[in-house]
């Protein structure tokens, strides 16, 4: 297969590992941030996500568009005003550039569900941040229905692995303290089974989905195996490190409480929904047309409780 230029939008966990294996794939990598983040073997470009014609221009030339950026904050205000201008200007450097186009997605758009969300979950969205990736997703599908462009979407459910940002569910905030012997202060029910999407298989199942020959205009979704609580996961780790932690559940009014005081925790408060009751992905048919596989689930959890013991 011949080498192939593509743009990554965003240098955060998803995008630098997308980037990394893009190149030892042996493509081309432009890594498009606000502030020309750099990564070795790719090329650094200051673009910035929501501005159309910047984008187009950094994605002249290029096999694939991927994005990867999303809002710093994590309020249903910065994502209302944040990202639609983001997919805008994506839909315009795909359609100015014949680039495919593949969206970093999650699975807030599905709403409350019983039992696992497939790639065909009709779509409810309940909170203002889920209609936002709703409709976004919506107007690249109508593009491609249309002819005017190829978009797909990979939705991922709460992601985990090294380098994960502290704000992550499955991140910094729960390993430090389960493996210091403390316990853990976790949104929602911690006994109730949740899908992680690790940082690995997110990156690969992007990856894949860019080199689909079938047709576009769908969702995928990224193998995360079966769900794990998270008292289950605070058990594991202290069985394996000798530690005496746990995890301590936050229901949602004080979630809300501490939200009069903090945006970012309104907007936790509003997608706690997805810790209260089972929150589960199936990726199956993803598994079986893209052929990609979730990392087992010990191997991804070790390695990832190893890099933040190693980290302090």
């Amino acid at each position: 297969m011949s080498p192939e230029s593509h743009l990554v939008v965003g240098a955060g966990p998803i995008g630098s590992r997308v980037a990394q294996l893009l190149l030892e794939r042996g493509d081309s990598v432009l890594l498009a941030t606000r502030r020309g983040t750099p990564l070795p073997g790719a090329r650094a470009v200051v673009a910035d996500a929501a501005d159309a014609a910047s984008l187009a221009r950094a994605a002249d030339g290029c096999r694939t568009i991927f994005v990867c950026a999303s809002p710093a904050a994590y309020t249903a205000e910065a994502w209302q005003s944040e990202w639609p201008p983001i997919f805008r200007a994506a839909m315009h450097a795909a359609n100015e550039t014949r680039a495919r186009l593949v969206v970093m997605g999650n699975l807030y758009p599905y709403g409350p569900v019983d039992g696992a969300m497939t790639e065909h979950t009709p779509e409810n969205p309940a909170t203002a941040k889920a209609r936002v990736r709703h409709d976004g997703w919506q107007a690249l599908k109508a593009a491609t229905d249309a002819g005017e462009l190829r978009a797909v979407e990979v939705r991922a459910s709460d992601y985990f692995g090294a380098g994960a940002r502290g704000t992550a569910h499955l991140g910094e905030r729960f390993f430090a303290p389960v493996m210091a012997s403390h316990a853990a202060q976790v949104v929602g029910d911690p006994a109730v089974p949740h899908s992680w999407s690790y940082l690995d298989d997110i990156a690969r199942t992007l990856v894949a989905a860019a080199h689909y020959r079938g047709p576009w205009g769908r969702v995928w979704h990224v193998p995360s195996g079966i769900p794990h609580s998270r008292i289950e996961i605070a058990e594991t780790l202290d069985e394996w490190f000798g530690a005496h932690g746990s995890a301590k559940g936050m229901p949602r009014w004080a979630l809300r409480s501490a939200g009069l005081f903090s945006p970012q925790l309104r907007g936790v408060a509003d997608e706690a929904w997805q810790f209260e009751r089972p929150f589960v992905i199936d990726a199956s048919e993803t598994e079986r047309m893209l052929g990609v596989a979730a990392t087992p689930w010990e191997t991804a959890l070790r390695a990832t409780a190893e890099s933040y013991r190693a980290a302090h």
